[in-house]
């Protein structure tokens, strides 16, 4: 069961906001209810109440505009259906003719960046009455319930309309549960002990510092360096104020790279000069990252970022091509080694942390059938099996870092260098997996476009890289047809078997979340959240005595993940946990 829900449009009186909720039905619409805003959670609360028996799909404009008022309420629904999200993956998946899916949307949702190629253009807006004209002024309002209802309409037969309508399904699905995790996962926040974060900035970096000046310890580090470099006016902040007098006091780098830096000291003819480059570089190299410290995860981030000693993180679902996820402001997705230790229990309290293994590799083998990779992909290391088959056949892929460094070679189109010379013998071991990995990248070098698993689809190059390919007339035009042509295969290689993780990644937390919504200890819901993920990796927060359970649902759920998207198949999906106190004990 489907419901609409959304505000009515605001006609200037200072009456309560009103908002308008529609039972969906195929062909037209059920029952439709009206309340103030404040009496949004309680109507949704009473709904749930008397279905509990239905699936109900609350349906809105998009997630994050919504639900966290209802969390805020004490709300929390089972399941959505994101329009702005399945919009996105719609609109794109009607670009590739091979889907041959008929979709026109309904209603503009969001702001979103239009996906490449051709797409169908929208209905015409309210008050637009030609293709030309301009829609009324006073259109800038949500989209009515009603509205959202025909959007809803169109969506799903569109996905009925899909080849593979079941699995188009269950990533929308999928997605818009994506979105109610990352808003609950804001709600409840990940601990955070500020005093310890704090502590560790004095310790690295000094006293914090008055507005727009350095701490102590970048000051002094901003003196060596200008001193050593012969540049008393230098501004180390500035990459190109830096480069320029690095390159004035006759150091033969072309960039501030950390690789870039260490080489020129390798580069020494002999012991007394690497002594010398040393002395010039530590301190640039130390600067660097201290200030890389100060600007990302510094008392600035701290104030913007952390309340109530807790981290607040703002997830953007879906926004990579691939489905994989982003993050709005505050580094959710990169929490560097030096401030782990901040992130710490509270007394009863544990981190449940769990990391999958390998997840692409395993994920090529489902997709590509390779019987001998899922063999390599049965335990906890699949490239350990990988070796273990290279060493059983005479190959020279019989080490494990070499079973690691040809498989992202696979994965990722590499031709050179250590893992273009082991690719033949990985595709005499796994022909299936390579020619996989090798149709996907064929397609992209033509300009066409391929799915994921589940059917989000790539988008198209744009109209300058199809102009590219056909000006071939001189060999300099030639060639850069030919380094494009081969840098779309890599992203089309690289995009079947990551935005699958993706929705692998998707289907398993939210395995984890419906379970640790039902599921009790002692005749008492659990009180642990998801609170944190980052593309293989999530958090659960709760107390100790929970532990041991949602270890178990952690594990399990990503069994059921992998059986959603391939059913029954030989190729394990092993998750590590660490239970602790504290994340840096974690990593």
């Amino acid at each position: 069961m489907y419901i609409v829900i959304a505000p009515r449009p605001a006609h200037g009186t200072n009456a309560p906001e009103q908002w308008d909720a529609i039972t969906y039905v195929p062909g037209g619409q059920g029952t439709e209810r009206s309340f103030t805003r404040e009496q949004l959670p309680e109507f949704i609360k009473l709904v749930m109440s008397k279905n509990r028996s239905q699936i109900i799909r609350w349906t809105w404009d998009h997630t994050k505009n919504v639900y966290p008022m209802l969390l805020d309420a004490g709300v929390s629904v089972a399941s959505c259906h994101d329009l702005f999200l399945v919009q996105r993956i719609l609109r794109t998946a009607a670009t590739r003719a091979q889907n041959k899916l008929s979709y026109t949307p309904q209603v503009v949702l969001a702001a979103s960046e239009e996906p490449a190629g051709h797409l169908l253009p929208s209905a015409p807006a309210p008050g637009q009455d030609s293709l030309f004209e301009t829609p009324d002024e006073n259109n800038d309002q949500s989209p009515t319930a009603r509205e959202l209802m025909d959007e809803l309409h169109a969506q799903l037969q569109a996905i009925a309309s899909a080849p593979a309508p079941g699995r188009l399904s269950l990533l929308a699905a999928a997605e818009s549960q994506g979105a109610l995790i990352a808003a609950e996962m804001k709600h409840w926040g990940m601990p955070w002990n500020k005093s310890v974060h704090e502590s560790m900035l004095a310790q690295k970096l000094g006293p914090r510092p008055a507005a727009y000046e350095r701490p102590y310890e970048l000051q002094k580090l901003a003196a060596v360096i200008s001193q050593r470099l012969g540049a008393p006016n230098l501004n180390p902040d500035s990459p190109a104020h830096l480069l320029k007098a690095m390159q004035n006091a006759g150091m033969r780098v072309g960039s501030t790279r950390k690789w870039e830096l260490l080489s020129w000291v390798e580069q020494a003819p002999h012991q007394e000069e690497r002594y010398r480059r040393e002395e010039i570089v530590t301190p640039i190299l130390e600067y660097k990252k201290l200030y890389r410290l100060f600007t990302a995860n510094g008392w600035a981030w701290l104030d913007a970022w952390v309340h109530n000693d807790r981290f607040y993180p703002a997830y953007e679902v879906g926004t990579a091509a691939t489905g994989r996820w982003g993050a709005h402001g505050g580094g959710a997705m990169q929490i560097p080694k030096d401030v782990r230790h901040a992130v710490q229990a509270e007394d009863g309290m544990r981190l449940i942390v769990a990391d999958a293994a390998q997840v692409e590799p395993r994920i090529l083998a489902a997709m590509s059938g390779d019987r001998a990779l899922a063999i390599a992909a049965r335990g906890t290391d699949l490239y350990a099996g990988i070796a273990e088959i290279g060493e059983r056949t005479g190959s020279p892929l019989a080490s494990r870092s070499a079973a690691k460094i040809v498989m992202l070679g696979a994965m990722y189109g590499a031709t050179t260098g250590d893992s273009g010379k082991l690719l033949p013998h990985f595709r005499k071991l796994f022909p299936q997996a390579m020619q996989f990995t090798e149709d996907a990248a064929a397609i992209g070098e033509r300009g066409g476009q391929v799915i994921t698993h589940l059917g989000r689809t790539s988008p198209a190059p744009d109209t300058a890289w199809f102009e590219t390919q056909r000006d071939v007339f001189t060999a300099e035009a030639e060639r850069r047809a030919k380094t494009l042509a081969r840098s779309q295969g890599r992203f089309t290689r690289n995009f079947v078997v990551q935005g699958t993780a993706a929705e692998w990644a998707l289907c398993w937390m939210g395995q984890i979340r419906k379970r640790l919504r039902s599921e009790k200890l002692f005749g008492f819901p659990l009180k642990t959240h998801l609170v944190y993920f980052l593309h293989d990796e999530v958090m659960l927060y709760g107390p100790e005595r929970e532990t041991k359970l949602c270890e178990r649902i952690v594990k399990e759920s990503a069994e059921t993940a992998a059986r959603m998207l391939f059913g029954e198949i030989p190729v394990d999906f092993p998750v590590s946990i660490v239970v602790t106190d504290n994340y840096a004990k974690a990593k």
